[in-house]
């Protein structure tokens, strides 16, 4: 029997991105879309101004989109998916886990608090319990679990198997980011059309904070933030989606190229229905990975990286992800598929 599950904020880029990957899903129904007030009460063909590739899934265009509010959702709705902007998720998201619902949210708002869950299900799937403690602190029926930062996703499943293999010091990373992650009006045109934006608000501070709590240790009441000290440079690029990365990492030991090859092929990955079958794939072609060829590697639930090269104190590597899919949609949907396999719905 399906879950049934709702989406809050439906109608933007990261709501249409959550449906394309719902509708067809096995275990998922699209029960419920919610939007702003402007949307309530009209068919989601005609509240939402489609602009993901492809059609409306059938029987999603029909669907009356509803206000983001748990009143107007329903009773029968088991899990909800958010996309909501942080301004609006810090207020509305835990409305939703108090008046019971699970929630598994791409927005940034509660990200780092002590009892959220932050979750990447290779990396640290054993934080998902953390919820235990959240409902017991809170009083909350319902649930909220993150996924991290697009940015942020995109190099911590191999810096994750950097650390197993060797331990981690430092990161410092470089990003060369797709416009789709500012959203369709983010960046104008005159803007990015033959030009490199090198400040993305906020973004730094993402990745070098998120890393350090997903990379922790979780021991059943409370999370230990991992000690390793990263610097994050954001830029944004004319590529439309896929997040380039240049990361170098400073290992406790030893790690030479073709053993950190083999650390990131090891990695392994989960037993979810939307999670690739190889997590990280290592390109040793000095041109790869490039985001027109590889974001979408694996449905774009992948990690692609390489060259892996040597530098005095550990390695220096490109990471790619689709950041719409790996790092934000795609995020969601495996951690509501961890939290329906981990007994939460």
């Amino acid at each position: 029997m399906s879950v049934r599950v709702g989406v809050i904020g439906a109608t933007g880029a990261v709501g249409q991105r959550l449906i394309q990957q719902l509708a067809p899903h096995d275990d998922f129904e699209i029960a419920a879309l919610t939007a702003s007030e402007s949307s309530a009460g009209k068919p989601y063909s005609e509240a939402a101004k489609w602009r993901a590739s492809g059609p409306i899934p059938d029987g999603v265009g029909d669907v009356t989109v509803v206000e983001t509010d748990p009143s107007a959702v329903g009773d029968d709705v088991d899990l909800l998916f958010s996309s909501l902007p942080s301004s609006v998720g810090e207020r509305v998201e835990p409305a939703f886990a108090e008046a019971g619902y699970v929630v598994s949210s791409n927005s940034s708002n509660g990200r780092l608090d002590d009892d959220v869950p932050l979750v990447i299900p290779e990396v640290n799937a054993d934080h998902v319990d953390l919820i235990e403690v959240q409902r017991d602190e809170r009083g909350w029926d319902g649930a909220l679990l993150k996924n991290p930062n697009c940015s942020t996703i995109t190099m911590v499943p191999p810096l994750a198997a950097l650390d197993d293999a060797f331990g981690l010091e430092s990161v410092t990373v470089s990003t060369l980011q797709a416009v789709s992650g500012a959203g369709y009006d983010g960046v104008t045109s005159m803007e990015i059309i033959d030009n490199v934006l090198p400040h993305i608000g906020g973004e730094e501070t993402k990745m070098e904070t998120e890393t350090c709590k997903l990379l922790g240790g979780f021991d059943g009441a409370e999370l230990s933030w991992h000690d390793v000290e990263v610097s994050a440079s954001c830029n944004r690029v004319p590529t439309l989606d896929g997040h380039l990365e240049n990361v170098w990492a400073e290992t406790a030991e030893d790690a030479g190229p073709a053993e950190a090859e083999q650390a990131f092929r090891d990695m392994p990955s989960v037993d979810l229905p939307s999670a690739p079958e190889q997590l990280i794939h290592v390109h040793e072609d000095p041109n790869r990975p490039q985001p027109r060829l590889d974001r979408d590697a694996e449905g774009g639930q992948a990690i692609s990286v390489g060259p892996v090269q040597e530098t005095p104190d550990g390695i220096l590597f490109d990471s790619l992800a689709h950041n719409t899919i790996r790092g934000a949609a795609g995020a969601s949907v495996l951690n509501g598929e961890l939290l329906l396999e981990r007994g939460y719905l």
